[in-house]
């Protein structure tokens, strides 16, 4: 059966339900699943969770889902650069579980390996910490973090096979190879599907063996969250010449 399917609500259809926990890849905007978001916003379902590290920017990323109030909690790193989200969050219509980003991916990276928790010294004696278990080992305290087990993974990817055998462009890997694998079912928007083969094997970094479905998402526009520029010194001297 074929992996690749026509466009992102094709490749969604049957997964989205209210209340369920997704799962996404991406560290701003960069490698962030752009037409699978817009389906599930398009879909119309609501009260989700979703781990991901943050959630875009206003009217960009999961900033899209906060604007039609289809987010009831976000498991995020860091909460910044969304006005929405800071204007829903202080509001109390938006759960935010804090948590760090190395947290963040072994979180996802455990519930990929069936690891149900773990104990870490990052939080300890801060808010992140409140409610959890505390444990000593050697004498410094650790608290026990749980694995992530989402319903569904939305992940975006550079190339990918026929059989889902996947590559991600430099730092567009980011949160995507963790996030990919805690989820019951995997869905990876891809800029190119290659032939089964044509991949180095050393170099996939997600197996197939954890994608469930495929779609070209192709083509994209650049996105920047923020364009900073400023002034050369020698500018004027050169316009001048």
């Amino acid at each position: 059966m074929s992996k690749l399917y026509p466009d992102a609500r094709a490749a969604l259809d049957g997964l989205l339900r209210d209340g369920m926990l997704i799962a996404s890849g991406g560290f701003g905007l960069c490698g962030i699943p752009e037409r699978l978001l817009d389906a599930i916003r398009d879909s119309g379902v609501r009260n989700l969770t979703f781990a991901s590290n943050n959630a875009g920017i206003d009217n960009e990323g999961i900033g899209k889902l906060l604007r039609t109030r289809q987010v009831a909690k976000m498991i995020s790193s860091y909460v910044g650069e969304n006005k929405e989200f800071e204007r829903q969050y202080l509001s109390g219509e938006l759960e935010v579980e804090f948590c760090p980003q190395g947290t963040l991916a072994e979180r996802m990276r455990a519930g990929g390996a069936g690891i149900p928790g773990f104990y870490t010294r990052t939080g300890v004696g801060t808010l992140v910490a409140e409610g959890k278990e505390v444990k000593t080992f050697d004498g410094e305290d650790y608290i026990l973090e749980c694995g992530i087990f989402a319903d569904l993974a939305i992940v975006k990817a550079w190339r990918a096979d026929e059989t889902g055998n996947t590559v991600f462009r430099k730092t567009a890997r980011n949160f995507n190879v963790p996030a990919a694998t805690c989820g019951k079912v995997c869905v990876v928007e891809v800029e190119e599907i290659v032939p089964v083969g044509s991949l180095d094997p050393d170099c996939i970094h997600l197996p197939g063996v954890y994608v469930q479905r495929l779609v070209v998402g192709a083509p994209y526009n650049k996105k920047i969250e923020f364009r900073t520029v400023r002034e050369r010194p020698d500018a004027g001297r050169q316009e001048a010449r």
